[in-house]
């Protein structure tokens, strides 16, 4: 435990490498199709369902939380519809990266202690329903928006786990009673109603979904009220009164508002090249969107800005060689 927060970890706690306690429920989501165009979800879910069958012999999950939140930004940036806005855990170097090296490290340290042990490590892209590992270990309860709530640091939290063989002490879940109350803010502050059910996300209807996860262009029902969001949505966190709550400090290990990469110019994105979109966006999650629809988002964006300008880039955009681009124009100019 003090290693992890030597490490740099804000959250550590153990969990039994055993199913998912809401394995069921993953299957049922699935079921529904609420999973989207993300079809690889739907692969092998059993496997998903169980630490246990991604590490022959694992017996526990060491589950580490980094928060990421900071203060808000400044209003008359955030909120100019002239600019687009970029998710929090966006805001700096991929955090993929970062967390890898923390939990190598980790690693390290466990196999000099038990050389014997076999261990895996994973950063929100391997077959694990972390949240649900994260609330055995103790590290926070599922919110009505489906995230991982911390009493105290909210739900702004990078998760990573190492499934390990060793046979660990498992912490316990929180018990906190009805720790959502009545508060739906959640659920009925979502700009497009992506909660059909508390702790229920439709992805078809998420905005973080259309402009990150898929590949075709935002439908017309989403795209009028995604604002000026551009690359992901934290809206249903932002409203959370446990989130609200939390207090971050001005410094981030490895994120910072800069609002020339987090909230930058709409016509100046609708002028990105490769180049100059590799330079701004370089080594962010922003770049493994890629050019095409990054523009896609922006001309979405700029449709709900409106201004005169608004509408002239997006007749230049008109003629992009993106087929993407082309596409998302043409069902917003009609």
């Amino acid at each position: 435990m003090e290693k992890a927060t030597e490490t740099g970890f804000d959250l550590v706690g153990i969990a039994p490498a055993g199913p998912a306690v809401h394995a069921e429920a993953f299957s049922r989501w699935l079921a529904k199709g609420f999973q989207a165009g993300m079809d690889w979800m739907a692969r092998d879910p059993a496997r998903r369902s169980s630490a246990g069958a991604l590490l022959e012999g694992a017996q526990s999950v060491i589950v580490l939380g980094l928060s990421y939140a900071l203060p808000e930004p400044p209003p008359e940036i955030w909120n100019d519809p002239a600019r687009g806005r970029i998710s929090r855990y966006a805001w700096g170097p991929d955090y993929h990266d970062h967390i890898q090296r923390m939990l190598k490290d980790l690693e390290q340290f466990i196999q000099k202690l038990a050389p014997d042990s076999q261990n895996k490590i994973y950063v929100d892209t391997g077959p694990v329903l972390e949240r649900d590992y994260a609330l055995a270990a103790g590290l926070g309860f599922i919110g009505r928006n489906s995230m991982l709530i911390h009493p105290e640091l909210g739900s702004m939290i990078f998760l990573g786990e190492i499934i390990t063989t060793l046979a660990l002490e498992p912490g316990e879940p929180l018990q906190l009673e009805n720790p959502c109350g009545k508060c739906r803010r959640c659920m009925d502050l979502c700009p497009t109603r992506a909660f059909p059910d508390p702790h229920v996300l439709d992805c078809s209807r998420c905005i973080a979904y259309h402009t990150i996860e898929s590949k075709e262009i935002i439908p017309p029902e989403i795209a009028g009220k995604t604002g000026n969001w551009i690359f992901g949505c934290d809206e249903c966190q932002t409203v959370c009164p446990w989130t609200k709550k939390h207090r971050p400090a001005q410094k981030n290990p490895f994120l910072e508002f800069n609002p020339d990469t987090c909230c930058p110019p709409l016509l100046e994105l609708a002028e990105m090249n490769e180049e100059t979109f590799k330079s701004k966006f370089g080594g962010t999650p922003v770049e493994r969107l890629k050019l095409p629809r990054l523009l896609r988002n922006t001309a979405v964006a700029l449709k709900n800005w409106g201004a005169p300008e608004a509408v002239r880039a997006l007749e230049k955009l008109s003629k992009h060689p993106s087929g993407l681009v082309q596409s998302q124009v043409e069902h917003i100019l009609g």
